[in-house]
């Protein structure tokens, strides 16, 4: 599991050039896929959201766009440097973004109280957490009953295409990163990372494991990516 000191430092170092790398590494793509959340997450019309590993802020300030001025979004980051760009965003947009509030704190011991938002989203962020179980317990915990979390998150992409793909994830990516931030180490574990995350079968395993109902899944771009979809069920009654 990573380490979380180790992954806070390395984030912090790139927080700069986050977005731009983002841009480049994934050819524009990753607009789309956050797109693809975002419009899930508005068709169950919540009043509160909590972008959880928000970093730069780009999912929160596109809810925002999305979803209506009255819906509450926090966007939380353990990372400051990260956080810090966010507010930078914020603040040159002349209030647009009035209803986004960013705030730090730690995945795995969200300081926040339980059943607070509706929907719970995460977007590349989960595996980064050091218990991703006890990161899904957070995120129930915080969830009203029948709330949904949106995870979005690199996958295993199909069959065929695993040559080409971990090709360019482990011999093209880093090197154009460390042109792009000048720190190939931070794109080294952020690629090995995705090679040995879950398959989209293992995450859904693991929210139901977590407790999480009516779990789908999507896989987007040959499977690189995957948005998965789970209920916090109603409490059981006695």
């Amino acid at each position: 599991m990573p380490d979380p000191v180790a992954v806070n430092s390395m984030f912090a170092r790139i927080a700069r050039r986050y977005d731009l790398a983002n841009r480049l590494l994934s050819g524009g793509i990753d607009v789309w896929w956050r797109r693809r959340l975002v419009k899930a997450v508005a068709r169950n019309h919540p009043s509160a959201v909590l972008d959880l590993a928000t970093g730069s802020g780009d999912v929160a300030f596109a809810l925002s766009r999305e979803l209506p001025r009255s819906t509450g979004i926090v966007g939380m980051d353990f990372c400051q440097p990260m956080l810090d760009e966010a507010e930078i965003k914020k603040a040159v947009t002349d209030g647009r973004y009035a209803n986004v509030a960013f705030q730090q704190g730690d995945g795995l011991a969200l300081p926040l109280p339980g059943g607070s938002f509706d929907i719970v989203t995460i977007s590349f962020g989960l595996r980064n957490m050091a218990d991703r179980s006890r990161a899904l317990s957070e995120i129930k915990r915080v969830l009203r009953p029948n709330g949904r979390v949106f995870i979005l998150e690199f996958s295993q992409p199909y069959r065929w295409f695993r040559p080409f793909y971990f090709f360019y994830l482990k011999r093209i990516l880093p090197w154009i990163a460390s042109w792009v931030t000048g720190d190939r180490g931070a794109y080294d574990y952020l690629c090995g990372s995705v090679e040995t995350f879950p398959t989209h079968q293992q995450l859904t395993e693991e929210l139901t494991t977590a407790q999480f109902g009516s779990v789908t899944t999507h896989r987007l771009t040959l499977g690189i990516v995957a948005l998965h979809e789970a209920v916090n069920p109603l409490p059981a009654a006695r």
